[in-house]
């Protein structure tokens, strides 16, 4: 069984980004108003490493778009034979978690890692 993690812990996800040699992008072509548009990682050896689509973007553009847009990143650190896992996914937390974090005195983006572990299909 595979565990996945959420953070929004922007020194976690740096960690994890970099260990796998992840560069944070944004889709080209849905900026807006000089903010980065969607953002991703690309990863150095993945089939889209070289996609025209995607420009890297700094760790700083990154953040500001990630807690502007009230991100969470969903990751695995490895496979269910134990290699290094790459999978990822930016979410919106639910309506009920964002709720019970607001409440909470510490900043979620950088502050403790608020960590969760979940099943991966």
């Amino acid at each position: 069984m595979t565990l996945s993690r959420t953070t929004r812990d922007h020194d976690e996800i740096r960690r994890w980004a970099e260990a796998r040699g992840a560069v944070p992008a944004e889709v080209k072509g849905t900026e807006r108003g000089g903010e980065a548009g969607i953002i991703r990682f690309e990863f150095p050896n993945a089939p889209n490493h070289n996609d025209s689509k995607l420009g890297k973007i700094s760790w700083e553009d990154f953040f500001e778009k990630f807690d502007s847009n009230n991100l969470e990143l969903v990751y695995q650190e490895k496979t269910a034979e134990g290699q290094q896992s790459n999978f990822n996914k930016l979410v919106h937390p639910t309506e009920e978690e964002h709720s019970s974090r607001a409440s909470k005195t510490h900043s979620p983006s950088r502050g403790k890692s608020e960590s969760r572990k979940h099943k991966a299909a």
